[in-house]
């Protein structure tokens, strides 16, 4: 197979990430025969392609409906004779649909879908997600199938994969201390963090009003939040409002999550519509006890009191008894730990998820050309 990975994305987040780990895993177990990203020169995941010397192609586009970037994707397609367009976001979605219906783009295209949010807005998204050249759209849960069947109307089209985690990177599991003696954080005190994109669905309002109520029992702890993103000026306002600026430290952006994460005593993820949760299997690639909320995809990858535990989305009193009970049960914590890494290595390691895919790709390949 001759596969092409495309995205428009400028970002850095999980799905970015999952793109460099396919395009690793289908080199290593010899997937595919030739494979390349395409994806604007400016973006974090050419940066990152480029660094790891994989096949990457500059194309940029000055909008979703960029008709010159439709042409010039076409005609790449063909120079480089490939047989399958796997796409990556929903920008890159409209521009393959946009250049099979009028610059003659003959592959069959797989959309790898991981948002839970509605499509049925407007009458071209919900079109285009329904369009037969989709032939497979390819999901990280059952939310994100639940949300996209009441617009597609063959509903074999739509499968789940889940997600993917490289524990070769994720190989530190000691801590060092390395957080404790940068931000001069007591050695006795425990540290609590969480690591997302400061946006609408990772609920930091409610991981600041967990924090407040952990403070006011008096937990020996300090809380870290890493990320950045449009609503970190509106977390900021809330945590000074709280008189919590001594307790909460806000990362920004970081690049060294493998040294970091370890460091973690607990993972605290209130996120309240995630699609799965990639920063939860990471802990458990860590060796971190994890704490998330009951919503989403995360109950396909946190079974309570097992792998972790579920506190109630948006209920910051239950949160914050949820990781009291972890802290203050180290047999619990031990047990977690076990069992989700465990989880992690039978059903989210690069070399289980690329399989599962490349089954996926390998069977819309054959139907299309039968």
């Amino acid at each position: 197979m001759k596969l092409i990975q495309v995205t428009v994305s400028r970002g850095w987040r999980g799905h970015e990430q999952k793109i460099i780990y396919l395009y690793e895993a289908f080199k290593e177990y010899g997937y595919v025969e030739e494979q390349w990203i395409i994806c604007p020169d400016d973006s974090e995941t050419f940066k990152v392609a480029t660094q790891k010397g994989m096949n990457v192609i500059a194309l940029n586009n000055k909008s979703e409906y960029d008709l010159k970037y439709a042409k010039k994707f076409s005609k790449i397609t063909k120079e480089l004779n490939a047989d399958l367009v796997f796409i990556h976001n929903s920008h890159s979605h409209t521009l393959m649909v946009l250049s099979k219906l009028l610059f003659g783009l003959t592959q069959p295209l797989v959309l790898c879908r991981t948002l839970i949010k509605r499509v049925d807005t407007n009458f071209f998204r919900k079109w285009k997600y329904d369009y037969n050249g989709i032939k497979k759209i390819i999901c990280v849960s059952y939310p994100v199938v639940d949300i996209l069947k009441p617009v597609i109307r063959d509903h074999s089209k739509l499968c789940v994969v889940g997600c993917v985690t490289d524990i070769h990177k994720f190989t530190k599991t000691q801590k060092t201390g390395i957080l404790h003696k940068q931000y001069n954080i007591p050695s006795d005190y425990k540290i609590i963090g969480n690591i997302a994109a400061f946006v609408d669905f990772k609920d930091h309002v409610t991981w600041v009003n967990t924090v407040a109520e952990l403070v006011k029992r008096g937990v020996k702890a300090k809380y870290i939040l890493i990320g950045k993103g449009p609503l970190e000026m509106q977390v900021r306002k809330q945590i000074s409002d709280l008189g919590l600026e001594n307790e909460i430290i806000i990362a920004g952006f970081r690049k060294d999550i493998p040294e970091i994460l370890p460091e973690f005593d607990l993972l605290l993820f209130t996120s309240n519509c995630e699609p799965l949760g990639g920063v939860i299997l990471e802990s458990y690639a860590c060796k971190v006890p994890v704490v998330a909320g009951n919503a989403g995809g995360v109950p396909e990858v946190v079974t309570d009191n097992q792998t972790g535990l579920l506190a109630e989305v948006g209920n910051a009193l239950s949160f914050a008894d949820k990781v009291e009970k972890m802290l203050n049960d180290t047999e619990l914590q031990e047990n977690c730990i076990e069992n989700g890494r465990k989880f992690l290595m039978e059903n989210c390691t690069k070399e289980v998820v690329s399989k599962k895919m490349i089954n996926e790709l390998k069977g819309v390949l054959q139907k299309n050309n039968n």
